[in-house]
């Protein structure tokens, strides 16, 4: 599974599940991307990074992360299935897939995890036990991408929650060519 999976993202599709369906691909006629350099921090969050009553870790917790996001709760199900986990572990274990945990006295408050395609960090899903927690996760992806050169954060499907964040939309083609571009850039996670 973690070889069709990472197949999958170098051609720009991407796993979804629904309770009761098989397993399908998704490549949307419309992308939700978003440069790292225009992440929109409001003036709530930028308040609580300056606070930092948080700490940020980077691949300390893969498997935590992907856990929490499996548990969310938002009446939405999930797709993340234990032979899904099984299969980003891997890829998590082969260098391709990562996270950003977010702590708070030495809890797992936060998180984003994806995985690294060439010079495309292609997000694919997040969580938060505590306000805002999955949003500082995601700036500090952002600085965190920025810092080693990555192009872009691919969101996938496009929502108000990360319209807010500055992402916007990409058609499927323009995408594709970009992802094309990108898949054999040799850029440090760390």
């Amino acid at each position: 599974m973690s070889s069709t999976l990472l197949s999958a993202y170098r051609m720009g599709i991407f796993p979804w599940f629904s309770e009761g369906d098989p397993l399908l691909w998704w490549s949307p006629s419309i992308r939700c991307v978003l440069d790292p350099h225009r992440i929109h921090i409001s003036k709530s969050l930028n308040k609580q990074l300056r606070q930092q009553r948080f700490d940020i870790s980077i691949d300390q917790a893969f498997t935590a992360v992907i856990k929490n996001c499996a548990d969310r709760k938002d009446n939405q199900g999930t797709w993340i299935t234990n032979e899904m986990i099984a299969a980003y572990v891997r890829l998590h274990q082969q260098g391709h897939a990562h996270s950003i945990e977010v702590w708070q006295d030495s809890d797992l408050i936060g998180g984003i995890y994806g995985l690294a395609i060439g010079g495309i960090f292609c997000g694919e899903s997040m969580f938060s036990h505590r306000a805002n927690a999955s949003k500082i996760a995601m700036v500090y992806l952002c600085r965190h991408l920025i810092k080693q050169g990555y192009s872009l954060l691919d969101c996938q499907i496009v929502s108000e929650h990360l319209l807010s964040m500055g992402a916007t939309s990409m058609a499927r083609q323009d995408f594709l060519n970009l992802i094309a571009t990108q898949n054999n850039r040799s850029i440090d996670w760390l």
